[in-house]
């Protein structure tokens, strides 16, 4: 029998910025972090969040009906996961990357229409020459916002690197472009033999700083200040490259992993990972979509398959590459020197 055509996928993906808009305002108005203190009554809500009446148990009931809270009776409380991961003062915080998306990606991707007709980005560069990681690290606001966003759209994934990567064949490793620095902490907290240098601008610094000091790994991973575009990167017998080579186009690209190739032993390892589209470039919706959004906000990077970036590594000198899956969209693509 013929299946029977719905226009159930067109309308739930059509209206999908209901849902995200809602769990969006809950993380701003810090409903999680608030009932990461105990559960509450929808009342006691009101008065802690400054909700007013008519909106309260509208909203509170969609997060439980969506997932993200739990109701008994008229109390609500956290998920696991929520309770984990979108309390701020908890380390394991990611909502840093979902209050990047409300305040600036939310916008921009209302001229998805106009990016996709003139090639152009569409963020705070708009209409001039700003470049922007200048605009961003200008701004210690926007710097810190920034910097707390890539840890949380990186973070599940540093956690697998760490753990799942064959470390004790190597001492040294070098994260390029560090952020925040959560793959170098997870790295170091899971393999305590390692040293390890986190590598970016030198704004950045207090913030990794008191991130990994935070952590207590400060005695293991230091930070290390430079322009990956105009000095050598670091030598380590590790490399990586996390959420970083999406931002570029293709010249660019390949001028990182040839960096990254220098920088090596023979032996060592260059480790890429980003939301890595698959190679039929049919099934990884997250990845394309991560490469409309490098549209939206740069003025040339692009996603890209597992296949383009070996390929991109045996150019540079690699002899051997492989890729392996990661979480959620996320894969790394190895090559060893």
């Amino acid at each position: 029998m013929e299946k029977q055509l719905t226009p159930e996928n067109i309308l739930q993906t059509g209206m999908a910025f209901w849902p995200a808009k809602t769990l969006l305002c809950a993380v701003e108005i810090g409903v999680f972090t608030e009932l990461a203190q105990g559960s509450a009554s929808l009342a006691s809500l009101q008065e802690r969040l400054g909700l007013h009446p008519r909106a309260s148990r509208d909203f509170l009931d969609t997060l439980v009906a969506l997932g993200f809270l739990k109701r008994e009776g008229d109390r609500y409380s956290n998920t696991p996961e929520t309770d984990l991961y979108l309390d701020r003062k908890k380390l394991s915080y990611i909502g840093g990357i979902l209050e990047m998306a409300n305040r600036r990606l939310y916008p921009i991707w209302n001229n998805l229409t106009e990016a996709l007709r003139t090639g152009q980005p569409q963020n705070e560069c708009k209409n001039n020459e700003a470049d922007l990681f200048e605009t961003l690290y200008a701004d210690a606001a926007g710097l810190s916002e920034f910097l707390r966003a890539m840890t949380g759209i990186s973070h599940a994934s540093n956690t697998v690197i760490a753990s799942s990567f064959p470390w004790q064949r190597y001492q040294t490793f070098v994260d390029i472009g560090t952020a925040q620095g959560d793959l170098a902490v997870q790295i170091a907290l899971v393999n305590p033999h390692l040293r390890g240098l986190g590598f970016d601008r030198a704004e950045v610094e207090p913030v990794f700083q008191q991130y990994a000091v935070a952590t207590g790994v400060a005695d293991r991973v230091v930070f290390l200040s430079g322009d990956f575009f105009k000095d050598d990167l670091p030598k380590a017998d590790v490399v990586l490259m996390g959420h970083i080579l999406h931002d570029w186009d293709l010249p660019t690209k390949k001028m990182l992993i040839r960096k990254a190739y220098a920088a090596l032993p023979a032996g060592g390892a260059l480790i890429v990972y980003d939301s890595i589209i698959d190679d039929d470039r049919s099934k990884n919706a997250f990845g394309l979509m991560m490469s409309l959004n490098m549209l939206l906000e740069t003025p040339g990077g692009f996603d890209y398959t597992g296949a383009d970036c070996k390929g991109w590594m045996e150019e540079a000198g690699f002899s051997a590459t492989r890729v392996e899956p990661l979480t959620g969209a996320d894969s790394m693509v190895v090559g060893i020197k």
